[in-house]
């Protein structure tokens, strides 16, 4: 496909788009809005001051959307599309055409990080746990599309990040001594969901505070829209959080935080392919998986010195699954490939990730340029047990990187990035046992002018690299070189206050990229497993869009777009489109608040038709309604009631990258409390 070509595929795409999203008529109001930027008008904010492609879901939006994942707060975002999105298991994220997909549920180009802590596997077959947590445990989470803001987190960051942010014991207290109480309670009908979060915040002082959270989500089987059952999509997940803060030091400018988070689920008799792709050809096990994360955060920030605002971060992450196989489940038991199917159910898998890193921000001006620089110095060290189908052995890796926001007068922005990382790879078992070094310098710039009026205009370029992991044990080719990436995007933003009337208030946000995708290591022509010839390279471009309106009068509209293209092409020249490609998605909103009182959203939410290999996903149109009453006197004041209505007309699809359809009419109701 041609350049050309492919910018009118675009306009196409973006049309159809609209046209599928306005039939049947209702606009729909996304229950996290994303809003504009004075506070109490919207739900979520347009970012419309930074080049840096990036949401952020607050903890109203969390509580509002009643999600059931974290992956369902963060498919609302564009340029994020869901494999299995409704679970915790068989699940993954895609971004901008890169992440999960049907046979490995993580993907090195998508990271994951818990109060900076590297977290989840870099690939298991045929086993989705990207996002094993809950959402009750998060304050925040915030998505990074693209390479150019990636350099403070890892390399090889083709797709984007994840950043998800727990809670702090005075987010409830509001900095006030003494304690908090919270309960809530959630109800589903599709699926028989119920959950139940309670969380303890306690400040016996001004420099100590902890918290306690502890969650159980249990759900059965769901339903699609024409009433048939949806495969490996029950689970019991209790989660916990525990957080500490002391503060200390001349003025309190120092902190010591500690935080750890557990999410654990015991399966039984359930198919070891989680994503329900080879029917029952693996058969059934028994699965127990365990996930932790642990960080403790050392921060000094005195109030007389702006070159120093220092955090020292030692994170521990632990994933690990035991499983075993189920006699007598799979029909190949006993047949010459029934050894495979063996090893695979009953391999047990376990990623452990210890990282420590020092960060510094730095505030200084040097002539007429204001500096905001962050550098840092991470050494990370991960070893992943040897199982079936999964190399075990170490990877150990340095990485110091340097990003500096400078801006020159009000209207120049100029942020240069540079990372370099070193890594060495070393097997645990014959024949993967040998140690491999490998290393690469890796940035990126962004170039931002405001004009002064409320528009801005912006580009970046980066380039990045992803170093080989683990899983490439084996393949000599991809254990020896690692992946380029090249993206380059261009954009513009608009805010303005009093826009049309007096009190309202519009933003709005539109980014075009292209990345190349070189010395293809994780794809193969036949497939997505290496040892199979690599492809030569893949070629992705994309349209990203969000905007926002709200009038005084509580009333608010949202608009959110993606829409992408991607071709990837094999060592011969044969060329095809990307498979990991998502739908174009439109998500429409409207809503109305009612003082501080009621707020209610109509949410309609549209993908395109997708042909890939021969096989069309159609395109769909949903609509979800959500309302949130909080009394503001008597005996219930400060209650908060929710009910959401999600798949309204309770249609039936899969969306493209799902490998299960998607759920049918769901209504969710639940009731929290602050004591």
């Amino acid at each position: 496909m041609t350049k050309a070509a492919g910018t009118r595929a675009l306009l196409r795409g973006t049309t159809s788009l609209i046209l599928l999203s306005l039939t049947p008529l209702p606009l729909a109001a996304q229950e996290g809005f994303l809003g504009t930027l004075v506070l109490g008008e919207s739900k979520r904010e347009v970012q419309t001051d930074t080049a840096v492609s990036i949401t952020t879901v607050d903890q109203e939006e969390i509580e509002d959307r009643q999600a059931g994942t974290v992956a369902e707060l963060i498919d609302s975002v564009p340029g994020v599309s869901l494999v299995n999105g409704s679970t915790p298991q068989g699940s993954g994220i895609n971004i901008r055409g890169f992440g999960a997909n049907d046979i490995y549920g993580a993907d090195s180009k998508v990271a994951v990080q818990i109060d900076g802590a590297t977290t989840g596997a870099e690939r298991l077959y045929r086993i989705g746990t990207q996002l094993f947590t809950d959402p009750f445990l998060y304050k925040s989470v915030d998505v990074i599309r693209g390479s150019v803001r990636s350099f403070e987190y890892g390399s090889g960051i083709v797709g984007g990040v994840v950043r998800l942010e727990t809670k702090d014991a005075s987010d409830l207290t509001d900095g006030e001594l003494g304690y908090v109480l919270g309960q809530t309670l959630e109800f589903s009908t599709n699926g028989d969901g119920i959950t139940s979060s309670s969380v303890l915040a306690w400040q016996p002082t001004e420099d100590m505070e902890f918290l306690l959270n502890y969650t159980w989500r249990d759900q059965n089987d769901q339903v699609d829209g024409d009433g048939a059952t949806i495969g490996n999509s029950a689970f019991t997940l209790p989660s916990g959080l525990i957080k500490a803060k002391y503060s200390f030091g001349q003025n309190r400018d120092q902190s010591l935080t500690f935080s750890l988070s557990h999410t654990t689920a015991s399966d039984r008799d359930v198919p070891f392919d989680s994503f329900t792709t080879t029917a029952d050809s693996f058969g059934t096990v028994d699965r127990d998986t365990e996930s932790t994360t642990a960080v403790l955060k050392y921060n000094f920030n005195p109030t007389d010195n702006d070159l120093v605002n220092l955090d020292v971060v030692l994170s521990y992450a632990d994933q690990q699954i035991d499983q075993s196989y189920v006699s007598g489940s799979s029909p190949l038991e006993g047949t010459p490939q029934g050894a495979g199917v063996l090893a695979l159910a009953n391999a047990d898998h376990r990623y452990q990730t210890t990282k420590l890193a020092f960060k510094n921000q730095s505030l200084f001006t040097s002539g007429v340029v204001s500096h905001d620089l962050r550098t840092g110095l991470e050494l990370i060290h991960k070893e992943r047990l040897d199982a079936s189908n999964a190399p075990g052995g170490k990877d150990r890796r340095v990485a110091v990187y340097a990003v500096d926001d400078m801006r020159i007068t009000d209207a120049w922005t100029v942020t240069p990035a540079l990372r370099y990382e070193t890594s060495k790879i070393t097997g645990s078992s014959a024949p993967n046992d040998g140690t491999y070094d490998n290393n690469a310098l890796m940035g990126g710039l962004s170039v931002r002018y405001a004009f002064g009026n409320g528009l801005a205009l912006f580009t970046s370029a980066a380039y990045t690299e992803g170093l080989p992991m683990i899983d490439h044990l084996g393949t000599d080719a991809a254990i020896t070189s690692s992946e380029k990436a090249e993206t380059y995007e261009i954009g513009a933003s608009f805010d303005r206050h009093d826009l049309f009337r007096n009190g309202d208030q519009f933003a709005i946000k539109g980014v075009y990229y292209e990345t190349t995708l070189t010395d293809v290591s994780s794809y193969s022509v036949s497939g997505v497993r290496p040892p199979a010839p690599a492809l030569d390279r893949v070629e992705t471009s994309g349209l990203e869009l969000e905007a926002s309106y709200a009038l005084d009068t509580g009333l608010y509209f949202d608009v959110n777009a993606n829409v992408v293209r991607g071709t990837e092409y094999e060592p011969g020249g044969v060329s095809g489109d990307w498979r990991l490609l998502p739908a174009d998605s439109l998500r429409v909103t409207v809503g109305k608040k009612f003082g501080k009182e009621l707020d209610l959203s109509w949410e309609v939410v549209g993908n395109t038709s997708v042909t890939d290999d021969g096989e069309t996903s159609a395109g769909f149109g949903v609509h979800n309604l959500r309302a949130t009453y909080v009394p503001q006197n008597g005996i219930l004041k400060d209650t908060q009631f929710r009910v959401g209505l999600e798949n309204a007309f309770d249609k039936t699809y899969t969306p493209h990258l799902s490998t299960r359809t998607a759920p049918g009419r769901n209504v969710k109701f639940s009731i929290s409390r602050m004591f």
